[in-house]
């Protein structure tokens, strides 16, 4: 990356973030941009970056502080026990135009993605998404994208982009590289029913709270399955995280949240994650900050601690499990990672579909999906797979 991308970003204030707490903190770890220092990228495996524009997320307008707010309380943590370079390019200055922080924000992550650095975004509007899923059309291939909110951010006037329609411009994107797109955390009094019907006729899926709360360990295949994650704060019930305009009563805890997020930094197939819409104006003794801060460390310790599964190395090196089903005309293939025992599912392409390298599209499942299978039934998301592949 061309050390000029850095006149698209304010500085780090590092002194308004020293480190008076100890010596092992991420503040002494991290590489940080300030007015005097330019921090190199090549052979980094992080790059933290926040954006300073809420303009688009309503009477949340106050998330574009946020990325202050949470450096300062991320900063004094502890590092995960494993490490890796790390730097914080500091802030994208809100454009003129929406446009220019969009440009700017695709700018950076197609080429920190390039490079093969994972960017990490903080603050701002949850509309900021789709300037980074724009920017992985650089990649050349099927995107799978996972979002945790509330609700469903579809519906409302395509031509205007905002945080509660930017879904709308993703699947609309031409050209169409969106392969599958899961929502976590959608709650029934909060979401139209025809928005989820229309995300039933897409062969996309909303996984509802209740859910979550029931077995968030079910949810570690989604994020696996995923190439950029996006969180709206709101999501996260009010008691826990005060600091948004939308939190609620309701929502993921503390404590799932933070799950959630480090079973998005295990993924190897994850190639970046923002976390938007926190709003420091109605945070209360800074506990949501403290919270967020908290989040992006277990994306960090998630990222340190992935195992290299696929689609990182061949499923030669997996156990593989072949599963009759009586009554149909089919055997399911489960393979099992000796590295981190986790499942996958080994989808046919049609023959139509196939060419010489790909005869089988490998999706990530839980054991319970095969247990399933063994019992006869054949596992939802392989079918609802089979059937995009098609």
């Amino acid at each position: 990356m061309s050390q000029g991308i850095f006149e698209l970003f304010q500085p780090v204030n590092q002194p308004v973030f020293s480190n008076a707490e100890g010596t092992s903190r991420i503040a002494d770890r991290i590489d940080i941009h300030r007015f005097d220092y330019q921090p190199s990228i090549e052979g980094c495996r992080v790059a933290i970056f926040g954006v300073n524009d809420g303009r688009n997320s309503g009477d949340n307008e106050g998330c574009s502080a946020a990325p202050d707010a949470i450096r300062s309380w991320l900063y004094k943590l502890t590092p995960p026990s494993r490490w890796a370079p790390v730097i914080d390019l500091g802030d994208i200055r809100q454009g003129y135009e929406d446009s220019d922080t969009d440009n700017a924000v695709q700018t950076v992550v197609s080429e920190l993605v390039q490079m093969g650095v994972i960017p990490i975004m903080i603050g701002g509007g949850q509309d900021l998404t789709y300037s980074m899923y724009a920017a992985l059309e650089s990649v050349g291939r099927p995107m799978n994208v996972v979002s945790i909110d509330s609700r469903l951010d579809f519906g409302g006037d395509p031509d205007v982009l905002t945080s509660r329609n930017f879904m709308n411009r993703i699947v609309l994107h031409e050209p169409n590289f969106l392969f599958d797109y899961t929502n976590v955390g959608h709650q029934g009094y909060l979401s139209d029913p025809d928005t989820l019907e229309l995300l039933e006729r897409l062969q996309f899926e909303s996984i509802r709270l209740g859910t979550v709360h029931s077995n968030p360990k079910l949810l570690e295949p989604v994020f696996r399955n995923a190439d950029l994650i996006s969180i709206d704060a709101s999501s996260i019930r009010a008691s826990d995280h005060p600091a948004s305009t939308h939190a609620g009563p309701n929502g993921l805890s503390s404590s799932q949240i933070c799950q959630l997020a480090r079973y998005a930094g295990l993924s190897d197939r994850m190639m970046a994650l923002g976390i938007f819409e926190h709003n420091p104006d109605l945070d209360d003794r800074g506990r949501g900050g403290h919270l967020a801060a908290q989040v992006v460390w277990h994306m960090l310790d998630g990222i340190f601690n992935q195992t290299g599964d696929y689609p990182k190395c061949s499923s030669e090196e997996y156990t593989k499990y072949v599963v009759d089903l009586p009554g149909k005309d089919h055997e399911v293939a489960f393979y099992k990672s000796s590295r981190s025992d986790r499942w996958w599912m080994d989808v046919p392409i049609p023959s139509t579909k196939k060419n010489i390298k790909d005869h089988h599209h490998l999706v990530p499942c839980a054991y319970e999906d095969y247990q399933e299978a063994s019992e006869g039934q054949l596992p939802d998301k392989w079918w609802r797979t089979y059937q995009k592949l098609t």
